[in-house]
């Protein structure tokens, strides 16, 4: 990222999260925030991707880096994630995981992963916010 400085923070004494895809903390200088929405695994045709919690991630991820490539940047300027799982796919979350690690596979941004009753659609399983910091 040229004009940011970004460090990830993973230290000794706390949880190996990078083995879940994601980093105890990201610490960024220069550039400027940007707030995206929560996205969920529909396509720009509003469309569900699948039943499935991992295709569902990819997609939400997919949105995110659209949204982020018309602002010029990319997945590697997320600093922070937080993840919705709906209930109903509590105990899949190892889809999560392997997403998370593709989409990041090195310095992945700090992440929280909350269950939640549901979320505005029934079949939506995973909606994901971020925040990314982008060049000047």
């Amino acid at each position: 990222m040229k004009g940011v400085e970004r460090e990830v923070i993973n230290p000794r004494g706390v949880p190996d999260t990078l083995q879940y895809g994601f980093s105890q903390a990201v610490m960024v200088k220069g550039g400027y925030r940007v707030h995206l929405s929560g996205q969920v695994g529909v396509d720009a045709h509003e469309c569900l991707v699948g039943p499935d919690l991992e295709g569902q991630t990819f997609a939400a991820l997919d949105n995110i880096a659209a949204i982020l490539g018309t602002l010029g940047g990319d997945l590697t300027d997320v600093v922070m994630m937080r993840i919705y799982i709906a209930e109903a796919a509590r105990y899949d979350q190892e889809g999560v995981v392997q997403a998370l690690r593709s989409r990041f596979p090195k310095a992945p941004p700090a992440t929280s992963w909350v269950i939640v009753s549901g979320l505005s659609e029934p079949e939506w399983l995973i909606e994901i916010e971020a925040e990314a910091v982008l060049p000047d």
